[in-house]
């Protein structure tokens, strides 16, 4: 059954916290398919899980917008963060390794999921950040979706 929760946020450094919280229903194996416009808040919260996951990485999070995926590997996690933005096809994305990572002992982050839906996978979780106009420059809603049980 989908479940969802909806947070908002007032800041990037609140959109970190609150991916933080989502961390703790992130287990090794799992997808996680952001969406949202340019500027929406998607590395902020990608900087968040990292955090959470793979704390003595956090120094290192950053957008892979021109290195296409970023490693993080820590001592009890691995965190592949994907931008899909640049990517021209699936042909693309197989080069980056992409199908290699997905379902194995890490967390998968992607950026831009929007642009590729037939290759998530059907349990991915899925965030959407938008921004909230009228309420401020960083204003955001983001809006978590997953398989199961309420846990979060």
């Amino acid at each position: 059954m989908t479940q969802q929760k909806l947070y908002l946020s007032a800041s990037p450094a609140e959109t970190e916290r609150i991916a933080a919280e989502i961390a703790a229903d992130v287990k090794r194996g799992d997808y996680i398919a952001l969406f949202g416009e340019m500027g929406a808040g998607k590395t902020a919260f990608t900087r968040g899980l990292v955090g959470a996951l793979v704390p003595e990485c956090l120094p290192l999070v950053h957008s892979p917008t021109f290195a296409i995926v970023n490693e993080y590997r820590g001592a009890d996690n691995t965190v592949y963060h994907f931008d899909l933005y640049r990517i021209q096809d699936e042909d693309d994305l197989y080069s980056t390794g992409f199908f290699d990572c997905i379902g194995g002992d890490c967390v998968v982050v992607s950026e831009w999921s929007e642009l590729f839906p037939d290759v998530l996978p059907k349990d991915a979780k899925r965030v959407t950040i938008e921004r909230l106009h009228g309420e401020g420059e960083s204003a955001r809603c983001i809006r978590y979706e997953y398989e199961g049980e309420e846990n979060v």
